[in-house]
């Protein structure tokens, strides 16, 4: 992590990471995070390549262990991607050892002291702490304040990253001043012009405040039982008012709000996937994932600009 100009490492979140916004926040002399979960092997394989064509600064793929991420490891191995951040679950022993036999540095999120310890039994060379602030999926379940601390207590020389709720450069110093070498940011960079986001979704995260957003189990569509932070719509408070049921007996379940324009493929209510530039149709009630640090994202701009506020 020395090369870091700025100790800031950009959240995959989703789709809406591009080779674009990878490279931009690299280039601003942070480190940048591809999702590669939900891609298909080609298209990460793309991605990958073309985020290498836009920069040479170093750069990260992330995996989500809720499915089996082997072909997609290969890829990012072979393509000499430098950094792997694993994420929902315990540390992948053999992906480990894998990324080291290849000279890669491995991340892995926890969410409370006991899977740091393991993470660390397991030989993860940084530590990402996830405090339940975290916009998106949220594997944490203590205030990052809280737990930050206690892992840092535990973690000898291992490099720990703050995650969750971090929007702004007094954010930033308070989690460096606990110990992190950087902070995890995802909301913030979901205003990047770089940033694969529908307009829509950016004018409601400049909107919203901290306190709409609601950590809950509602947009599970592709990812069941899997809690993440959202901001407040019509989708989340019909389900609660309906006592919060399982599928198939959630109001309006079933039903199409949104079609892509590009491909003819739908998206609907429940789905756990964010909107992205491509959909037409009712946008409110999809899925609008925001971390508490939304209070901070009040505008589109570049990505690098981004990086430079957070810094200070």
């Amino acid at each position: 992590m020395d090369y870091l100009h700025a100790p800031i490492i950009q959240a995959p979140i989703g789709s809406a990471s591009t080779p674009e916004l990878v490279a931009a926040v690299g280039n601003a002399g942070a480190l940048g995070m591809l999702s590669g979960t939900w891609r298909t092997p080609e298209t990460l394989q793309a991605l990958i390549a073309h985020t290498q064509s836009l920069t040479d600064a170093p750069f990260g793929v992330n995996l989500v262990l809720e499915w089996d991420m082997s072909e997609r490891l290969d890829i990012c191995l072979k393509a000499g991607v430098p950094y792997l951040s694993f994420f929902w679950g315990a540390p992948p022993v053999k992906f480990i050892r894998r990324c080291h036999a290849a000279e890669a540095t491995v991340f892995h999120t926890v969410g409370t002291v006991d899977e740091a310890k393991a993470a660390l039994d397991a030989g993860v060379d940084i530590l990402v702490v996830q405090g339940m602030e975290a916009g998106g999926h949220v594997w944490g379940t203590a205030p990052l304040l809280e737990l930050l601390p206690e892992v840092m207590a535990i973690a000898d020389n291992t490099p720990v990253v703050a995650a969750g709720g971090i929007g702004c450069a007094a954010e930033v110093r308070a989690v460096l001043n606990l110990g992190a070498v950087a902070a995890w940011c995802g909301t913030r960079f979901l205003l990047a012009e770089e940033a694969a986001v529908h307009p829509y979704y950016q004018e409601r995260l400049i909107k919203a405040m901290a306190a709409e957003t609601r950590l809950t189990s509602c947009f599970d569509g592709g990812w069941p039982n899997a809690p993440h932070r959202v901001l407040e719509n019509e989708t989340l408070r019909a389900w609660d008012a309906a006592g919060q049921p399982q599928s198939p007996d959630r109001p309006f379940d079933g039903e199409v709000v949104a079609t892509d324009s590009t491909d003819g493929s739908v998206e609907y209510r429940y789905t756990s996937n964010l909107p992205r530039p491509s959909l037409t149709g009712n946008l409110e009630e999809l899925c609008l994932y925001a971390g508490t640090s939304v209070t901070h994202a009040r505008q589109v701009q570049p990505a690098a600009d981004i990086v430079r506020e957070l810094v200070g």
